[in-house]
């Protein structure tokens, strides 16, 4: 399986589809792209091969097929694996239901990329984790569904990651998302992905 991504100037380490995958214990073959002034021609050159429709990435190679778009990815590869999903149609519910938040946050935060504005940082981003941990507060934990993770558990854990490494993480977290963080950098098969690409 191949993963391809784009190698941001953030250095960012973590991308939810390889923590997935190693997560899964399926082995990836990641091709990175530089992010800089050769972007534009690259993801142009992507279009044109037909690895990804709208030019951008993630796009994952999996058998004959290519698959874009991170969320319907993950969610894709859930099924695939029978796992990282609800098991009910209220637990699958709630898994889409914050897969949603995320997607209407990462949009957000690709934009702040080129300067977080005020709004961004006090506003934004301490209304998405609040609503976030309200999520996550309906269990025991770590995960949304309490102690069964989801793909929906690596996109919120990279969501966290994500603010860190551009210094727009608000102060303090939900205690829900500092027990996310912690079973997500506890899990041995990302434990070892994390310590290796420090």
């Amino acid at each position: 399986m191949q993963v391809v991504r784009r190698d941001m100037q953030l250095s960012l380490r973590i991308l939810q589809h390889l923590l997935f995958l190693k997560d899964a214990a399926i082995p990836t073959k990641p091709t990175l792209y530089a992010w800089d002034e050769t972007w534009p021609a690259t993801s142009a050159s992507l279009t044109t091969s037909g690895l990804t429709r709208t030019g951008l990435l993630p796009a994952l190679e999996y058998g004959d097929k290519i698959y874009t778009q991170h969320i319907p990815t993950l969610r894709y590869l859930a099924r695939e694996l029978g796992a990282y999903d609800g098991q009910t149609s209220y637990e699958k519910y709630i898994v889409d239901a914050v897969a949603d938040l995320y997607i209407d946050w990462r949009g957000q935060w690709v934009c702040s990329l080129k300067g977080a504005s005020e709004e961004y940082k006090n506003e934004t981003v301490p209304k998405y984790y609040k609503v976030i941990g309200e999520y996550y507060d309906e269990t025991a934990g770590p995960y949304l569904l309490g102690d069964r993770i989801t793909y929906v558990d690596f996109a919120v854990y990279q969501s966290i990651d994500n603010e860190r490494r551009t210094g727009t993480l608000p102060e303090s977290l939900p205690e829900s998302l500092v027990k996310l963080q912690e079973a997500m950098e506890a899990r041995p098969n990302i434990r070892e992905y994390i310590a290796e690409h420090k």
